[in-house]
């Protein structure tokens, strides 16, 4: 195992030790013969059937996509019966709530081969069937899609759908009443850039969602400032323009943008999984960002695809998965962090290093036992999707909370909101989420946070919503993690941004 830093070429005994046996990351392939095809692009997770657990939906290059209901941690392929089992290349695909129903509704977007178009299937509610309304919706378009995104940018209380397109100008379709006007010109963010990556936060804290781009071939990143009615790239300002990466040189750009609070300050994070070496901007607080990369141990130098961010090992610190490409015949290396709180060690298992994994990725709890498994993709003829299941100690193996935010309807139309969790007793901060809105480049997801909390059992959890008004919290005090074994901690967000159990 090796930390990748220029000056600690290996583990010292102190991190070997902080490390323990019962926190090693310990990963079994479930169900294999299901999940073993390759040519798999990009996955989106999301309880489609509302039963509670998490579904996975998988888009394939050229084989029919698959969607994957999740019985009590038994996977069943569904797409060919809900109408889901496209056969185009699909590079994208994002769910979300756009008809404010309840239930989430799936968008996915193929790779422009004369003619690329995408579809927005609308969930009927019923758990089997979803219906193509893409036409009547006004989103048909055509491109060579990448990363989709749904989000409320206007605060108006609905989603609407950022799409960044490799070889076109952006598109940010403005959502009313379930139909969709493009928007992206007139409020400053048809970014024509080759863009690949996107993720959205609110990195000025002024209450409405911002907007992160990620360019390749050599192209810079934006950062598009949302000022209510236009945004600005203030990227160059800000200091993530380059990435980490450096600008001008084709063989260089970003991939995928993700947003963590990587070192518990409550200030949100942006890692950039780069052609080049990788970028983790530290935020300071003061609008602007500073790549720490190279001192933390990340800014290893290859080609990578994509990135997670997960506590696999439920001590509190969010961990990095990251991806190498598959290029030119070449499988680059996949590699898992550990966040020691101050630094990062390589801790990738023999498990991961053989798998041929490079687009899509997530860390979810796919079994609900309380530890986070890992989906992937692999686009080789030999490649896979499988789903890596977490075997952690078992004394570490509960420790974590799972929290949903919802309106107050018990609908996903608040992505980009932030989740902090507190120690009860001591006001101390545990850690911050998002609420995904993207992710960044061939993965999503609409899924509940998920905290590791090691011992700490009795945690209060402060949700922050965007409005027109600004940025709104409101606490939920004297949460017992144990009473959520097996189950999220369901928020629910009123108009004025209360938060409630019901």
């Amino acid at each position: 195992m090796l930390i990748f830093s220029l000056c600690l070429p290996s583990i010292t005994r102190a991190q070997e030790s902080a490390i323990g046996n019962d926190a090693r990351p310990n990963f079994e392939i479930i169900q294999s013969d299901l999940f073993g095809g390759g040519r798999s692009l990009t996955n989106a997770i999301a309880d489609f059937d509302n039963d509670g657990d998490l579904d996975l939906f998988v888009g394939f290059n050229g084989q029919p996509n698959r969607l994957y209901r999740n019985d009590e941690g038994v996977f069943v392929d569904v797409a060919e019966r809900v109408g889901l089992a496209d056969v185009n290349v699909t590079r994208t695909a994002a769910w979300g709530d756009y008809n404010a129903d309840g239930h989430v509704d799936l968008f996915v977007a193929f790779v422009s081969r004369e003619g690329s178009s995408n579809k927005l299937y609308r969930n009927d509610g019923d758990g089997v069937s979803f219906t193509d309304v893409t036409v009547e919706a006004n989103l048909s378009i055509q491109g060579s899609f990448r990363q989709a995104s749904w989000i409320d940018y206007d605060s108006d209380g609905d989603v609407d759908l950022y799409i960044g397109l490799r070889d076109t100008s952006n598109v940010l379709f403005e959502n009313h009443d379930g139909t969709f006007k493009d928007v992206a010109s007139e409020r400053g963010v048809d970014d024509a850039r080759r863009t690949v990556g996107a993720a959205w936060l609110d990195y000025d804290k002024d209450g409405d969602l911002d907007l992160v781009v990620a360019n390749m071939d050599g192209d810079a990143n934006g950062l598009f400032r949302n000022d209510g009615n236009t945004f600005i790239d203030v990227a160059s300002a800000a200091g993530i323009a380059a990435g980490g990466r450096g600008l001008g040189d084709a063989a260089h750009g970003t991939v995928r943008a993700t947003v963590v609070d990587f070192d518990n300050d409550g200030h949100l994070d942006v890692f950039m999984a780069n052609y080049g070496p990788n970028g983790l901007f530290r935020n300071k607080g003061d609008g602007t960002f500073e790549n720490v990369a190279p001192e933390m141990g990340l800014a290893e130098d290859n080609r990578y695809d994509t990135s997670t961010w997960g506590d696999y090992d439920n001590d509190g610190y969010p961990d990095v998965y990251v991806n190498g490409t598959i290029t030119g015949g070449t499988s680059y290396l996949d590699y898992l962090y550990r966040n020691l709180g101050n630094g990062f060690v390589e801790v990738t298992p023999k498990l991961i290093e053989a798998q041929k994994a490079d687009h899509g990725a997530h860390f979810f709890d796919a079994d609900m036992d309380g530890d986070l498994d890992l989906a992937l993709t692999g686009a080789a003829e030999d490649g896979m999707h499988y789903i890596l299941g977490n075997r952690l100690d078992a004394t570490r193996g509960g420790g974590s909370l799972l929290v949903s935010v919802l309106d107050d309807s018990g609908r996903h139309l608040l992505p980009g909101s932030e989740v902090r969790l507190y120690q009860s007793d001591t006001g101390k901060l545990l850690g911050t989420r998002v609420l995904d809105t993207g992710s960044g480049y061939n993965s999503q997801n609409a899924m509940p946070v998920h905290f590791g909390l090691g011992g700490v059992h009795l945690v209060d959890v402060l949700v922050t919503t965007m409005s027109k008004s600004g940025r709104r919290s409101s606490y939920e005090r004297g949460i017992n993690r144990k009473e959520y074994s097996g189950r999220s901690l369901v928020l629910y967000v009123d108009e004025s941004g209360q938060i409630s159990l019901h």
